[in-house]
């Protein structure tokens, strides 16, 4: 590990002096390539010359304490700084197998996220627009752009669906626990007897697929143009604006009415379309990893019951880590990233743990 580590210092000092190079600085394809490259070894290369640091000290405090003649209280504090040093040379050596572990390829990509309500009718269509405010408030925080692609709301104002794009540095590193069932349970308003309803909403998260990863031919597609109707079906325009796409090689099938112009519900379309036929190619991909290797906290099955929001009790829980936290308001607000740290911290740690055994 600590000769790759040498490398890594090594290839980040040589990136340092080409960034300073003003023919790389003119090239701007070649700095901003570098730069990334830069930027992702900086918290390695950091981490590791704390660890030489301590090592030195280590190595300082050994010294010292085979010199002969030493007093008992220089001999007291080279001891305290041996323990010291091994103390943190241990923990900095956790912390650079953490980080030395292989980077999701797709993390700093953008993400569409896909809403539906489950069981429990309009309540869980009004669920389905509480995680969307929620998602929505979390990449609002951390100044992500956010777009809905595609909307069916209900007259009670929630969505039996919402499909949304959000744009941002590490926006898939942050969500891409998201998918699966979420479990609500409260009283509805409708509910005069003060009764606690049970209600579900699937959420999926997909990477923003472009078009150079993923070519999808146009004679795979079937193109159907339609009114648009709002809630409730009423007609809300006269021309055919509305698009639904049908990838014909598995049958996914998108439509988009939100826009009144046909070409925008058409591009719109086709970024969920595209989504979804990467995440399926994905899933295949990642079925034939054994399963002792796959990500122990799951990031695609929309059929498993991950998390459960308890209005009476004010409570949050996901159930893949054990996590339970009390402050239920201040979640549905976007303040997430207390999960997102646990769900991630809980991620490495499973892949260490498959990587060393």
């Amino acid at each position: 590990m600590f000769e790759k580590l040498s490398v890594m210092e090594e290839k980040y000092e040589e990136i340092s002096r080409k960034l300073s190079d003003p023919e790389v600085i003119s090239d701007n394809k070649l700095y901003a390539q570098l730069m990334k490259e830069f930027k992702n070894l900086t918290p390695i290369v950091e981490k590791f010359r704390e660890y030489k640091s301590q090592l030195a000290q280590n190595d300082e405090a050994k010294e010292l304490l085979g010199e002969s003649g030493l007093d008992r209280e220089m001999k007291e504090l080279a001891q305290m700084q041996l323990d010291q040093s091994r103390e943190a040379m241990e923990e900095l050596t956790k912390e650079l197998k953490i980080l030395l572990l292989p980077k999701d390829p797709n993390d700093d990509k953008n993400v569409i996220i896909e809403i539906r309500g489950g069981a429990g009718g309009d309540e869980a269509s009004l669920f389905a627009n509480s995680l969307y405010r929620m998602y929505s408030m979390y990449a609002e925080a951390k100044g992500w752009k956010q777009e809905i692609l595609s909307a069916n709301p209900t007259e009670l104002g929630g969505f039996k669906e919402i499909s949304f794009s959000i744009e941002g540095e590490g926006a898939y590193s942050r969500l891409k626990y998201e998918s699966g069932v979420h479990r609500v349970q409260r009283v509805p308003e409708t509910e005069s007897q003060g009764r606690i309803h049970t209600s579900t909403v699937t959420v999926a998260v997909l990477v923003e697929a472009d078009e150079v990863e993923l070519e999808i031919s146009p004679t795979d597609l079937k193109i159907d143009y339609f009114r648009a109707s709002g809630a409730g079906g009423q007609h809300i325009n006269k021309t055919e604006s509305a698009v639904r796409i049908t990838y014909l090689p598995t049958n996914v099938v998108v439509e988009c009415q939100d826009e009144r112009s046909q070409h925008k519900n058409k591009d719109k379309a086709m970024k969920i379309l595209r989504s979804r036929v990467y995440e399926a190619m994905q899933q295949e991909q990642s079925q034939k990893i054994a399963s002792e290797r796959r990500m122990q906290v799951g990031t695609g099955d929309r059929s498993e019951r991950i998390r459960t929001y308890n209005f009476p009790q004010g409570r949050l829980t996901d159930h893949r880590i054990g996590l339970t936290i009390y402050r239920l308001e201040d979640m549905l607000n976007g303040n997430l990233d207390e999960v997102f740290d646990a769900l991630a911290t809980a991620d490495q740690a499973a892949k260490l743990a498959s990587q060393e055994g």
